[in-house]
């Protein structure tokens, strides 16, 4: 017994010692967020690497070589906390501005947290960070630590790249065919939507960069002296980025080595277990049922009543196929709920959608939950609230997987129509069932892929997969200065040309008249 005790501790030893070791910085308060980076990190150590994290969602259990060394208190609770009037009010501003002060500059303000200081100036020697990975959203102020470090910056996006974000590892941009983001232009834009598409994305680019630039500068040398890069050349020190996107997903668009798609990464076969009552209640629903959630924030019990209406209407009418509805304070619901519907405050929502009886998803269109019922081949009825919601359902309409439910206008008849045209109509799980295998089918899975490159850039330095772009002024990058001097050339060859062509006809004419002189004279 005793032996079998050295001999694990030996290993374990061993395995420490042979890995890397990560600093994880996701001091953004959304839950959603971190969903995908709680499954990086504990992708990672469970590699043998050791993983220090700095987040606002500290682990409710213990993870192996997963430690929260700094748990950051957010400003406000939003799980479970979203009104709709607070909904509308996101809605209102400005997209680029949100990100750049509500999840950008505000969220740089914790670099004054002294725990956090004292990390950066006394980091660690034995053994030191290897690298650091950073949210890409809006406060790249944190990669001022790896520059601090001298180690690589790897940036993770839990949503396609946003505008602003594609100039930090010299991502082409051909606003052409690919769509911001910020828009709901899905494929083969019109030309009024490519003009908007070019438009808008140099707008929210300027709106973004005008917010954060001095605030974020100012943020960075208060605290660790003058000198310093600016947040715009620090995001140009990014090694790699992980994406939440895949190509069965988000289509064909040109893309560098720096980029790595690792959509999905977050879903993965947990050990948490349902409440028996829940399991039994899924089991017994015979006919089927449809799993009805806004996601992590939204209190749909804050909706106005007249939709609220519209919902029990047309979700009572699918008996005997049952609802779960995830609703924080049920007690809050208008009367009279439907007898098929049940409401729960939290539960592992994987486990829903991998159930065997489940036949929809009523979704609000959030990346992660949308991609664990693509995983899962769960056909949908997105009803989009805001940011990339619009962008996200429209992408499963295209491909059949999806039905488009506005909240603005909605009626009982377009209710009805959407639950029965997803329940009923084969081509929606048929579809659904053709995008999980595109989806799953791959080299390697996204969590193993994403530890591969990371890995990667640990081996051969940070500039492994910089590309040549970043390296050109953007007159050099689009050809403004080549396109220039051939146009010179080519003005002055015409000029050339005619001044010869002039000349030749000069000479023609001066001895035709010269011959025709000379003819009189004789």
């Amino acid at each position: 017994m005793r032996l079998s005790t050295v001999i694990i501790h030996c290993l374990v030893y061993l395995t420490v010692c042979d890995g890397y070791r990560f600093l994880g910085v996701f001091p953004f308060q959304g839950k959603s967020h971190f969903v995908m980076f709680e499954a990086l990190m504990k992708g990672i150590a469970s590699k043998g690497h050791q993983v220090d994290v700095i987040s606002t969602y500290p682990l409710k259990k213990p993870y192996p070589n997963y430690n929260d060394i700094v748990k950051l208190r957010p400003s406000m609770q939003l799980v479970n906390n979203m009104t709709f009037e607070m909904m509308h009010q996101i809605i209102s501003v400005n997209i680029a501005h949100a990100v750049a002060t509500l999840g950008g500059n505000d969220v740089c303000n914790h670099l004054s947290k002294p725990e956090i200081l004292n990390l950066i100036r006394n980091p660690p020697k034995d053994p030191p960070y290897d690298a650091v990975l950073i949210e890409l959203f809006g406060a790249s102020c944190y990669g001022i630590i790896g520059y601090l470090w001298n180690v690589p910056i790897i940036g993770v996006s839990t949503t396609t790249l946003y505008p602003w974000l594609h100039r930090l590892v010299g991502q082409p941009e051909n606003l052409a065919y690919v769509t911001n983001n910020c828009m709901n232009f899905v494929s083969n834009m019109n030309f009024w939507q490519r003009i908007s598409n070019t438009l808008l994305s140099s707008y929210y680019k300027w709106v973004f960069y005008s917010t954060t630039t001095s605030v974020q500068d100012n943020i960075i040398r208060e605290h660790f002296g003058p000198g310093l890069p600016s947040v715009r050349e620090l995001e140009m020190q990014v090694a790699l980025i992980l994406v939440n996107t895949h190509i069965s997903l988000n289509g064909i668009k040109p893309t560098v080595p720096a980029i790595v798609d690792v959509a999905g990464l977050h879903v993965y076969n947990d050990d948490l277990e349902l409440q028996p009552d829940m399991e039994k209640w899924m089991n017994n629903s015979k006919h089927g049922f449809v799993y009805f959630t806004f996601g992590s924030m939204i209190m749909i019990e804050s909706f106005p009543e007249q939709f609220l209406k519209v919902l029990y209407a047309s979700l009572g009418k699918i008996a005997p196929i049952r609802v779960l509805m995830k609703v924080p304070s049920p007690e809050k619901l208008p009367p009279n709920l439907p007898s098929n519907i049940h409401t729960f405050r939290w539960i592992q929502q994987l486990k829903i959608l991998k159930h065997h009886n489940i036949k929809a998803f009523i979704t609000h269109g959030g990346l992660m939950g949308t991609q664990e019922a693509i995983v899962c081949g769960v056909p949908m009825i997105g009803i989009p609230l805001f940011a990339d919601q619009f962008d996200n359902i429209d992408r499963y309409v295209s491909r059949n997987i999806a039905v488009r439910v506005n909240i603005e206008g909605i009626t009982e008849e377009i209710m009805d129509t959407a639950l029965n045209a997803v329940i009923w109509d084969p081509l929606y799980r048929e579809s659904a069932r053709n995008l999980s295998r595109r989806f799953l089918d791959r080299p390697m899975n996204s969590l193993d892929t994403a530890i591969y490159w990371i890995e990667y850039i640990i081996k051969y330095g940070s500039g492994v997969l910089r590309s040549p772009a970043l390296e050109l002024f953007w007159w050099q990058l689009y050809l403004v200065d080549v396109i220039g001097f051939l146009m010179i050339c080519t003005i002055a060859a015409i000029i050339i040309v005619i001044f010869v062509m002039r000349f030749i006809l000069g000479m023609i004419n001066r001895e035709f008249y010269s011959s025709k002189h000379s003819q009189k004279i004789d």
